[in-house]
C-alpha cells in the first residue's frame, strides 16, 4: 500500500527532486505545496497523508513557528525538516518541538530515500556528522527541551492563544481576534501556563519566541 506524502516546499525543483527520491519507498501518493497556508490546507484536506516533509523557511513561516503550529495540529503526521541549514543547535529544536527526521538539502538523492526507509520504520534520522544532545550543563538548553516538548500537550486553540501572547496581546485583544469572550481567553491562557510549566504569560511569550526565532 501507498503512504500518502505532502511535499511542503516552495522551490518546484526541489519539490520534484524529493519526489523522485522518496516515490520509490511510499509509491505514487505524493502531494505537494509551496506555502504554509497551502500546507495547512492540504493537510486538512488530505486526511490520509502520513509523512510530511518540510522546508523551514516556506513563505508564511517564520523561525520555527510553522514546524510547531504543522505538529500541533497534526501531531499523527510524521514530519521530516528539510533545510539548507545545518547547525546542530537549529536541529536540536527542531528534533526537541517534534520531528522525526532533518534532512539537509546537501544529502543525496539516495541518502534521502534510505532516510525515508528508516523513517517508515518508526526510526528517527539525522545526518552522520550531526551531535545534536542537550548540554545537560546548560540550563537554559534543558528549560528549552522540556518546553518544547510541553507544547504538543496544547490544544490547537491554545497554541493559538500562545502564539497571540507571545507577540504581546492582551486578552481583550486576543478575544476580539478569535471572537470569544475574554473569560474564554482566561481559561485557555491557564491551561496554557499549566501545560507549559511557567509561572506567567511573559515566561511563555519569551520562551516560545526564543524556540521558534529565525536562524
Amino acid at each position: 500500500m501507498p503512504t500518502p506524502v505532502l511535499i511542503a516546499d516552495d522551490h518546484p525543483l526541489f519539490r520534484a527532486a524529493m519526489k523522485q527520491a522518496v516515490a520509490g519507498v511510499v509509491g505514487e501518493a505524493i502531494y505537494e505545496s509551496s506555502t504554509l497556508s497551502e500546507t495547512l490546507d492540504t493537510l486538512a484536506a488530505n486526511p490520509d497523508v502520513e509523512l510530511l516533509f518540510l522546508d523551514l523557511n516556506m513563505p508564511g513561516a517564520t523561525g520555527l513557528n510553522g514546524l510547531g503550529e504543522l505538529l500541533n495540529r497534526y501531531p499523527d503526521v510524521l514530519t521530516v525538516v528539510v533545510s539548507a541549514q545545518d547547525e546542530p543547535a537549529l536541529i536540536r529544536r527542531v528534533m526537541d518541538i517534534g520531528a522525526c527526521g532533518f534532512i539537509p538539502k546537501s544529502t543525496p538523492l539516495e541518502d534521502i530515500t534510505h532516510a525515508v526507509g528508516k523513517i517508515m520504520q518508526g526510526e528517527n534520522w539525522l545526518p552522520a556528522h550531526v551531535q545534536v544532545s542537550a548540554d545537560t550543563s546548560d540550563t537554559d538548553s534543558v528549560e528549552q527541551t522540556q518546553f518544547a516538548q510541553n507544547l504538543a500537550q496544547l490544544t490547537p486553540h491554545q497554541y493559538t492563544v500562545l502564539k497571540m501572547l507571545a507577540a504581546g496581546l492582551l486578552n481583550k485583544q486576543i478575544a476580539y481576534e478569535l471572537s470569544i469572550s475574554e473569560s474564554t481567553v482566561k481559561q485557555h491562557v491557564s491551561a496554557v501556563l499549566r501545560k507549559l510549566q511557567v509561572v506567567n504569560r511573559t515566561q511563555a511569550g519569551v520562551l516560545f519566541n526564543q524556540l521558534v526565532a529565525e536562524h
